[in-house]
């Protein structure tokens, strides 16, 4: 209010220069936004001439005035206190039946939808929009006038819709606008509409306008601005918000036959099977009477179409009448692949055909969950209260939310083909869900808001099935760990340590079994200069035989001209290094795993190549004038030149336990964990069935019985 004189300013709005009204309503759409402001204005007669401007002004003038009334509504000013002022200036419609004291909301509803269908420029429209969006988000109110409430909501603007019946549409084409500003009050009105509807008409009402809506294309239409994220992040999280609201209402109703429409949805379903082929099954003459007889009422004439019995109105009860609305969706979209799947169905025994109702209603169930349509209003709005940072944009947004009947499609179609793949039946139809509901989990929940759902429908139908398996094993362990954390934990750790005792003997027996390596060829000084013979030279000048003692404290060693078939004893080994000497061992052995294999003792001997794979053992050697082994000098005790990956493992590892210190090698690594994770599932089954269920299972009785009976040891494998 600061430098504006509103008396002045309300002058200005009344002159007979144009240019004067346009500055004068230029200034106030800057400040009537201002509650204190606006109180003023109106108590100063300006409400009467902005109304005036509303009505009959064009161009920017036009624009400033929306705008301006748009704002002043936006404080809850202005609602029904200019009426009388208003009727005055309709006074040509005041013989007409409709005529009212608040004939000028009437006016103003109807001269704001014609602007919004037929003008064209785009500050015209965001005003205008913005107007209808005060008005439809309006509660009802009761006129100062006639004691009468005034109607506010999206009945306020059918009388208008009727007269201009393409409003609608014109309100979805609005989306498509390049100007975001006007896109956000497209859809922000659009919003309300559907708020409105939803929460206030009929049963059989609100259905039909979400339809229109949706053939419209809005949906569509909202997808292809959510690139736009500065302007229309908040209508378009709200959409997404009353998307949801429509799911779950539709979940709530409640699938009735004495309803025509769903009725007329399971008779569809049923025409769409193609009932009058025969079953596969059956044995047809092709006589009169038997083509009469297959017309008469099939006896499974729901649970062929996967309903668990023929009364299938109840089996939607827990996902309403949205389970039925995918089904039939699906049907009609995919009605030959729908009969296609039928008939292979029927050429299969009753129990491994999979229920097609179903899994299109487990699939309406895990789409339902993962979205987390059930959620409150108030997770809704913790979501717009995140929305202050555009960096969550991406984490709010699910557009693959609004592609709802393309996911239901897809998630239907990858259950029918895990089903076929894993050769299900009908007791394993659960197992089955739960891999689509890991399948939706991974593809839907993991794909990014950029990416477009025809790639999310390949990527759902090209998953691997052994994948998926690996993933479900995954998650099994998390939930024993969610569920049992504390004491897995401490299971674990102490398996762990057994685990690594057991390795380590067996590790130290490998030492103690003994080895051959082989001598790699070094070229040392006093044997002259190498040449070209030396090079050639693929097997090694000599043999070097390992082994460790029996009482665990010497290294047993000797060279041999070549390797022998046989183990040589310790009686043939002189040389000896003691362990107590030993400072450390080094080697090259790669700490992560590689392909060995593990007969090659089977395969036909070839000639050895020098390996590069070295373990040297440092140690101090007492010399005769020290007597203190810190003034000794740390010397390479033993060279050993291991011929593969897995020898290297165990002479390594078994080496460093041995001088008790941790192992460093994968394959030690790995076969630890082999033996800590064999070790807990062997405690697992140790857990007892009164330890989880809280009781003894009930124990059959032998009354009755001979004895002529068997123990099915194996569980019937």
């Amino acid at each position: 209010m600061e430098n504006i004189n509103i008396t002045e300013l309300v002058e200005r709005l009344g002159s007979d220069e144009d240019a004067v009204r346009k500055m004068a309503v230029f200034k106030l759409q800057s400040n009537i936004g201002d509650p204190s402001f606006a109180e003023v204005f109106i108590a100063s007669g300006g409400l009467n001439k902005l109304r005036f401007l509303a009505l009959n002004a064009t161009g920017n003038t036009l624009a400033y005035s929306l705008t301006s009334f748009s704002r002043l509504l936006e404080v809850d000013k202005g609602w029904d206190c200019v009426s009388q002022e208003l009727i005055a200036r309709v006074s040509a419609l005041r013989n007409s039946a409709c005529w009212s004291p608040d004939l000028w909301l009437i006016v103003l509803r109807c001269q704001v939808v014609e602007l919004v269908v037929t003008h064209p420029l785009v500050n015209i429209l965001r005003g205008a929009m913005s107007i209808l969006v005060a008005i439809v988000s309006h509660p009802q109110a009761v006129s100062k006038q006639t004691s009468q409430p005034v109607v506010f909501g999206f009945r306020a603007l059918k009388p208008a819709i009727a007269v201009h019946p393409q409003f609608l549409e014109m309100l979805v084409s609005r989306l498509s606008s390049a100007d975001h500003a006007l896109c956000a009050n497209a859809l922000q009105l659009i919003n309300s509409l559907m708020r409105d509807a939803m929460t206030n008409d009929a049963e059989n009402e609100w259905p039909r306008f979400i339809k229109r809506l949706q053939d419209l294309g809005v949906i569509k239409a909202v997808l292809m601005q959510s690139s736009a994220l500065h302007d229309l992040a908040h209508p378009i999280l709200e959409f997404q918000g009353l998307t949801k609201v429509l799911l779950r209402k539709w979940r709530e109703v409640k699938v009735d036959l004495e309803k025509p429409e769903h009725r007329r949805a399971l008779k569809g379903l049923h025409l769409a099977s193609n009932p009058d082929r025969p079953d596969k099954t059956e044995k047809h003459t092709g006589r009169v009477e038997d083509v009469k007889k297959s017309r008469r009422h099939n006896p499974e004439k729901w649970r062929r179409l996967g309903f668990q019995t023929e009364s299938p109105a109840w089996e939607f009860g827990e996902v309403g009448f949205l389970g039925m609305m995918d089904l039939t969706d699906f049907v009609r979209r995919h009605e030959d692949g729908f009969q296609k799947i039928l008939l292979e169905q029927s050429t299969k025994n009753p129990e491994q055909r999979c229920p097609i109702t179903r899994a299109s209603l487990a699939v309406t169930s895990i789409l339902y969950e993962h979205f987390g349509v059930g959620s409150s209003d108030t997770e809704e709005a913790k979501s717009y209260l995140a929305l202050d940072s555009r960096t969550n944009f991406d984490g709010l947004f699910k557009p693959l939310l609004l592609q709802w009947s393309r996911l239901h499609t897809a998630g239907l179609l990858a259950l029918f083909r895990m089903w076929k793949a894993t050769g299900a039946e009908l007791d394993d139809f659960g197992k089955v869900v739960e891999l689509i509901k890991i399948l939706i989990e991974q593809v839907v929940g993991q794909t990014p808001r950029t990416k477009d759902v025809s790639e999310v429908e390949v990527e759902i139908a090209e998953f691997d099935y052994m994948r998926l398996r690996e993933m479900q094993m995954e998650l099994l362990e998390e939930a024993y760990e969610d569920a049992w954390g504390a004491h897995l934990g401490q299971v674990r750790e102490e398996l762990k340590h057994e685990a690594l005792q057991f390795v380590k003997e067996q590790r130290i027996r490998c030492l103690l079994q003994g080895a051959w390596f082989p001598d790699i060829l070094g070229y040392k000084q006093d044997h002259g200069p190498v040449t070209k013979q030396d090079l050639k030279r693929t097997v090694p000048s000599s043999w070097r035989y390992v082994r460790l003692s029996h009482n665990r404290r010497y290294l047993h060693y000797a060279d041999f001209e070549v390797q022998g078939n046989y183990e040589p004893g310790l009686d043939m080994l002189p040389e000896k290094i003691d362990l107590s000497i030993v400072s450390s061992v080094v080697s090259n052995v790669s700490a992560t795993s590689r392909s060995s294999n593990s007969s090659t003792e089977t395969l036909t001997p070839i000639p050895a190549r020098p390996s590069t794979t070295k373990i040297t053992i440092h140690g101090y050697l007492p010399s005769p004038d020290s007597s203190q082994r810190t003034d000794n000098v740390e010397q390479v005790l033993l060279t050993l030149n291991p011929q593969s990956h897995s020898l290297a493992s165990e002479w390594l590892d078994g080496l460093l336990m041995l001088l008790n210190q941790q192992p460093i090698t994968a394959e030690t690594t790995k076969l630890i964990n082999l033996v800590c994770n064999y070790g807990l599932k062997i405690r697992l089954l140790n857990v007892r069935f009164e330890d989880h269920l809280g009781g003894e299972p009930e124990m059959p009785g032998r009354e009755g019985l001979d004895e002529d009976y068997y123990y099915e040891v194996f569980g019937g494998m």
